[in-house]
């Protein structure tokens, strides 16, 4: 009991010490040791990865799952350290609720069947969605919370425990700097004209007091400083450990990327099966003049003319067993041209197109045999193809 009652008393002291260097510190009347700009360049980046991570892996949450009640009932099952339950995927949702309509407005009937037919693929497309956050919490975000709740944690225990060895430090010196001074003061010689014999005596007795003083003091600066220059290699070797965790990071990043990049490239392969299925395919999507959104293929034109399908060309226009024939020597019917106000911008795919800009004004009409989601188009002594979902038809 009198062990731990003296190093309670002995903690207190060391805390009261501590706060009055630092509150001395803040007031300017304090020295205070300085970091060199080495370490304190890594502590800020350490500072910043530790930022930058949080908002990394709380984005990355809320995309991998929208919804915040959803996100804090698996973090109250991580925490609990029971599993996650599975849950079902908005797109899974979505063909349940298709795949049950279908049956109840007639599975037989051309409504029934396209939803049973897209209930499928979304049923894939959630699959595919359940698999990428799987993939991706286990091989992105796993490692990133691993880091703050394991590394950051023991850097930030650390640097507080550099924080107290400086204060100890700072404090010694300021000890040693009023021994000293008291020291200097209580060895002035005393004028033997003006004082008595007896203050000669204590003043030599306050010189030898002051003298232990200062050599107590710089016994215990010097111990300051060599447990402030250990933890401060401590701390800087943990640092310094940043640059492998960017490194981890780094290779993290690139498995997230292919996660996404698989996913998206299973709903894209997804998607092309069910317009096969339904009878359509990229490039020839069918709109109205009312539409207020550019069709799909609008949205990249030279990445949808590289990697997808594209309708077909005037060559292919052209019964089979004839030769193809030149724009150019493709004459207007006498009857059925129209005046057509072009919705958006479209660049042409290939020299058989037209390109367009939105709010002008065109010539168009139709050919024997066309695709009918094409026209010709005509614009000054231009001509070529143009898709129909581009065109507001004039009377």
């Amino acid at each position: 009991m009198d062990f731990n009652m003296k190093k309670l008393a002995s903690d207190a002291g060391i805390f009261f010490t501590r706060a009055v260097q630092f509150t001395e510190e803040k007031f300017g009347q304090a020295e205070k040791t300085e970091l060199d700009a080495h370490f304190e360049s890594l502590l800020a980046r350490a500072d910043s990865t530790k930022n930058w991570t949080e908002k990394i892996l709380r984005q990355t949450e809320v995309l991998l799952q929208p919804n915040p009640s959803a996100r804090v009932e698996e973090f109250l099952y991580e925490k609990l350290d029971r599993k996650v339950p599975s849950r079902v995927t908005n797109g899974e949702l979505l063909a349940q609720y298709m795949a049950e309509a279908a049956s109840e407005l007639g599975p037989t009937t051309p409504y029934g069947k396209t939803l049973i037919k897209v209930a499928e693929a979304e049923k894939r497309l959630g699959a595919a969605e359940r698999d990428f956050i799987h993939t991706a919490s286990i091989n992105f975000l796993t490692p990133l919370r691993n880091f703050l709740e394991g590394d950051w944690k023991t850097i930030s225990k650390e640097r507080r425990l550099l924080q107290n060895r400086r204060l100890d430090l700072d404090a010694s010196k300021a000890r040693l700097k009023k021994a000293k001074a008291a020291e200097a003061k209580a060895t002035t010689v005393p004028d033997f004209q003006e004082t008595r014999p007896r203050n000669y005596i204590l003043s030599a007795s306050a010189s030898a007091l002051w003298n232990d003083e200062v050599d107590k003091a710089e016994q215990e600066l010097r111990v300051a400083q060599t447990e402030f220059d250990r933890q401060a290699e401590v701390t800087r070797l943990l640092l310094e450990g940043i640059s492998s965790t960017h490194v981890n990071h780094l290779r993290c990043l690139h498995e997230f990327v292919e996660s996404q990049t698989t996913y998206y490239a299973q709903c894209y392969r997804h998607m092309l099966d069910l317009q096969k299925q339904l009878g359509r395919f990229p490039g020839t999507f069918v709109g109205t003049a009312e539409s207020t959104s550019p069709p799909l293929s609008s949205t990249s034109p030279t990445t949808a003319a590289a990697t997808m399908p594209m309708g077909p060309s005037v060559a292919d226009l052209a019964p089979p067993g004839e030769a193809a024939l030149c724009l150019e020597e493709v004459a207007p019917p006498a009857s059925g041209t129209r005046k057509a106000r072009v919705l958006y911008d479209y660049e042409a795919a290939d020299s058989s197109e037209l390109a367009l800009l939105a709010d002008e004004l065109i010539t168009v009409y139709s050919l024997p045999g066309m695709d009918p989601d094409w026209l010709i188009g005509e614009r000054g002594n231009k001509k070529g193809k143009v898709p129909v979902t581009y065109l507001e038809l004039l009377s």
